[in-house]
């Protein structure tokens, strides 16, 4: 909750089972707030944490269909699962 009030960021760590989505969707759903979970995978894309532009056939324009960043509480599941990105490489000034 002290999280919540600074307008911070949580991280919960613990054994799998233990209940961290079911309290964080408790949460949401007390504050009336919407919740939205992301889970990690190797394969994940940025367009499956932004969210992605669809063309409509009937409209003949594209929606965009946003993804789970967009709740007001998101739960980062297995974040370790997700692909290492190489650091940038350092300038050197001379």
């Amino acid at each position: 909750m002290i999280g919540l009030l600074c307008e911070g960021h949580i991280l919960i760590e613990d054994v799998p089972g233990v209940g961290k989505t079911v309290m964080a969707r408790t949460l949401a759903k007390s504050l009336g707030c919407s919740f939205n979970r992301l889970q990690f995978t190797p394969d994940m894309l940025p367009s499956d944490v932004t969210g992605v532009s669809i063309f409509n056939q009937q409209t003949h324009g594209f929606e965009f269909r946003p993804g789970p960043i967009f709740g007001q509480i998101i739960l980062a599941d297995e974040i370790n699962r997700a692909t290492p990105r190489p650091k940038p490489p350092c300038s050197s000034h001379g």
